[in-house]
């Protein structure tokens, strides 16, 4: 299962006098985490370049800001994706120190930058829910609801017209039980709407 993380965590790290800070961070999307690397750059001006990895369903990136390819954000992909990681930018400021590190030395500096960093991050599993909606006569309104609520699910629209329909969000793995459920209580005549999964 995907994890994000509960809040930032920041890394430092010195190779041969340069200087690499790495941090993670939970990200909604590729708009914030270009935001981010924007609000480092100006933070940061000195530094010879910031690189950064995004995973986040179809909007993940790498980019290498100079390094040469493959060397930075590749290997900070590959920590995030390694630890099953979804909704996470990681991002590494370089300070050059004057001494080159070879290809090898940067992949291995870049990859550790990220995996301190996480090392101190609190990982939150991420929980892919479903949206539902169910019509059922006024008198099941409360058992629906007792229902709902014993499953932990989450209460959305009540809408009051001939039948009441509720609408709901639920874990995709407890949205057989609660149909079932609810199925069995109204004796087959509950109605539902369409489902839509997400994470």
């Amino acid at each position: 299962m995907p994890s994000s993380l509960l809040a930032a965590a920041d890394s430092e790290l010195v190779v041969k006098r340069s200087r690499f800070l790495g941090r993670i961070e939970p990200v909604a999307g590729r708009d914030e985490a270009v935001r981010i690397v924007a609000e480092l750059r100006a933070q940061h001006p000195d530094a010879a370049h910031v690189c950064w990895a995004l995973v986040a369903g179809g909007e993940s990136a790498a980019v290498d800001d100079g390094e040469p390819s493959g060397t930075a954000a590749r290997p900070m992909m590959d920590v995030l994706r390694h630890n099953d990681l979804e909704g996470v930018l990681a991002t590494v400021v370089r300070y050059y120190g004057g001494i080159k590190l070879g290809a090898g030395g940067l992949v291995r500096a870049y990859s550790t930058a990220v995996s301190t960093a996480l090392q101190q991050a609190t990982l939150v599993p991420m929980r892919r829910t479903v949206d539902l909606a169910v019509t059922v006569p006024y008198a099941l309104e409360g058992a629906v609801r007792r229902e709902l609520d014993a499953c932990d699910a989450t209460l959305g629209g009540v809408e009051h017209g001939a039948d009441v329909t509720i609408a709901f969000t639920i874990d995709e793995e407890a949205a057989p039980v609660i149909t079932a459920s609810i199925d069995d209580l109204a004796q087959g005549g509950a109605i539902w709407g369409s489902q839509q999964a997400r994470d």
